[in-house]
Order: structure tokens, then C-alpha cells, then sequence
């Protein structure tokens, strides 16, 4: 894993601390070190949950473009998978995920955001994809997934005009979850995923694989993905620990084990 991104692990929340100052500009090498820091966070047993923060001042700001001018489309060809894998390792980690948003999210970085199950915002924060303004599209899952969060209509606008939501925007057209002050995101994404910590870590994981899963599909196959993952949950502990828990006590946490 690069120095420009760690994890970094407490109280079984892993944070995914994005760190190439003054920017966070996503070149190569920031892109390998999320794919690897989103392959140990998903392994991780003393993980439940995972924040996605830049730091105090900004998420991050895009692509490294200098480091895109030169390249070839043959080049192209070959970096563009990495730029689909380092958002979908992110949005294939099977546990819940937030982006704590300060700054700007733009191009790449709304890309990052977009592969987190839920997003909190600065009252200051500038969210966007302008890649249009340099003559490509986003490249990194952005017409796909913005588009399932916010309807093809408000993506489009975004994408083919390039401009910047400030924060309450993002949440009016649901773009971003939650706006607080700038001090307050990092904070505010922690608590939104620590009610996970000690939770059924199978069900949760089936959870999101079925809502997921099933939005790429049609109803049925949705479906049949959901009565699969739901069957499947009764060979866990958990389930049992769950019912049991229930048809004793009736109320209140059930002691989860994680398996």
C-alpha cells in the first residue's frame, strides 16, 4: 500500500485517509493504494465499517491531469481498467461504507464518493464531474452510478454541462445524505456507520450484495438474488443467535458474533 493512502483502524471503523496534499488529485499510484486499502478493509475482521475521507480541507479534487495529457488512447485502453477498478473495489467492499466529504469532490473524487453507500457533505463542499470541460467523459463509474443515485435526467445535467452542486443542492437532488459544518463531517460519517460495529457482518454483507445486485437487474432476477442471499443466512450463527435472542427476550441488541 502507498503512503498516499492508509488505513487506518479504531474502534472497528476503518478509515480510507486519502493523503496527496494539497489536492488529493488521483494519479496511478493513489488509485493502486485504494484498491489495496479496499481489499483490506473487506478482509479485515476487526473492520464493520469504512469511512472514506480526505482530510480537513478537501476530498479529492479529481484526476491527476497532467499525468493523463500525454497518454495515448492505447494508453488509455490499459489505464482505464485501473480507473474502474480503484471505485469498484470501493463499491464492492461488503460492509457499509460513507464518504466524508470536505471541499471539493470533482471528477475522480465525486467518482470515490459515488462508490460509497452513503455520502456526508461540508456546508462548504463542491461536488461535481467536469470532465466535459476537458473534452472526455467521466471515466472512473460516473454516468453510471450517479445516474442510479440522482435519475438519468439530473446526471445529465451535471455531466454534459460539467458545473459544481454546492452542498445543498447535492442533498436536495440526493446526490450527497447529510450536510454539517466543515468541523463536523469526519465525526458525523463515523457515527452514521458505528451503529454497525458488533452487527451481523453476513447479513449486513447480504444486504448490500442483494440492493446492489439487484439494481442491475430486472425485478425477477432481483428477486430470485434476495430469496438466494436470505436462504443462505440461516447456516450463520448470527441468524441463530438472532431468532434465539428474539424469541427470549424480545427486545433490544441481540449479542452478534460476525458469523
Amino acid at each position: 500500500m502507498t503512503d498516499l493512502v492508509r488505513l487506518e483502524v479504531e474502534d472497528g471503523i476503518g478509515t480510507v485517509r486519502l493523503d496527496r496534499p494539497p489536492m488529493n488529485a488521483l494519479n496511478a499510484e493513489i488509485q493502486h493504494g485504494l484498491v489495496a486499502a479496499c481489499r483490506e478493509a473487506s478482509e479485515r475482521k476487526d473492520v464493520s465499517a469504512v469511512v472514506v475521507w480526505g482530510g480537513e480541507k478537501v476530498f479529492a479534487a479529481g484526476a491527476d491531469i497532467k499525468e493523463m495529457e500525454t497518454m495515448s488512447s492505447t494508453d488509455m485502453v490499459d489505464h482505464s481498467a485501473l480507473l474502474q477498478d480503484f471505485t469498484r473495489s470501493l463499491a464492492r467492499i461488503p460492509k457499509p461504507t460513507v464518504a466524508a466529504i470536505t471541499g471539493y469532490a470533482l471528477g475522480g473524487g465525486c467518482e470515490v464518493a459515488l462508490a460509497c453507500d452513503w455520502r456526508v457533505a461540508a456546508d462548504d463542499a463542491k461536488l461535481g464531474q467536469p470532465e466535459i470541460n476537458l473534452g472526455i467523459i467521466p471515466g472512473a463509474g460516473g454516468t453510471q452510478r450517479l445516474a442510479r443515485l440522482v435519475g438519468p435526467a439530473k446526471a445529465k445535467d451535471l455531466v454534459f454541462s460539467g458545473r459544481f452542486v454546492d452542498a445543498q443542492e447535492a442533498l436536495a437532488i440526493g446526490l450527497v445524505d447529510r450536510v454539517v459544518p466543515a468541523a463536523e463531517v469526519y465525526a458525523t460519517a463515523r457515527g452514521l456507520v458505528e451503529r454497525y460495529v458488533g452487527g451481523p457482518s453476513y447479513a449486513l454483507r447480504a444486504a448490500k450484495e442483494a440492493i446492489d445486485r439487484g439494481l442491475e437487474v430486472d425485478l425477477e432476477s432481483g428477486l430470485e438474488v434476495e430469496r438466494m442471499l436470505f436462504a443462505g443466512l440461516f447456516a450463520t450463527q448470527d441468524r441463530a443467535i438472532g431468532m434465539k435472542h428474539f424469541v427470549d427476550k424480545g427486545k433490544g441488541p441481540a449479542p452478534f458474533e460476525g458469523a
